[in-house]
C-alpha cells in the first residue's frame, strides 16, 4: 500500500468512530444514486410522452365486405382451392 492510501485510510477511519453506531444514514452517496435514478426517470418519461405523441389511436374503418367473406370458410370467390385430401 502506499504513503497516500495509508494516510486517506487513516483519516477515514478516525470519521468513522465520531459517527453514532447506532445510527445509519444513506449519506452522499446515497443521495448520488437517487439523484440520477430520478434524472433518469424524469428523461424516460419525457421520451415516453414524445413518443406517444406521435401514435395514432384511431382505427380504420373495416370494410364489411371483406369481414363477411373471411368468416364464411368459403374462401375468395372463383378461386378454387388448391388442398388436396
Amino acid at each position: 500500500m502506499s504513503a497516500s492510501v495509508s494516510l486517506a485510510m487513516t483519516h477515514l477511519t478516525t470519521l468513522a468512530k465520531e459517527v453514532d453506531e447506532d445510527k445509519v444514514t444513506p449519506g452522499v452517496l446515497g443521495f448520488i444514486v437517487f439523484a440520477v435514478m430520478a434524472i433518469a426517470v424524469w428523461g424516460l418519461m419525457k421520451s415516453m410522452n414524445k413518443h406517444m405523441g406521435k401514435v395514432d389511436f384511431t382505427e380504420a374503418p373495416e370494410d364489411t365486405d371483406t369481414a363477411e367473406e373471411g368468416t364464411s370458410g368459403k374462401g375468395a370467390p372463383g378461386k378454387t382451392s388448391s388442398a388436396k385430401g
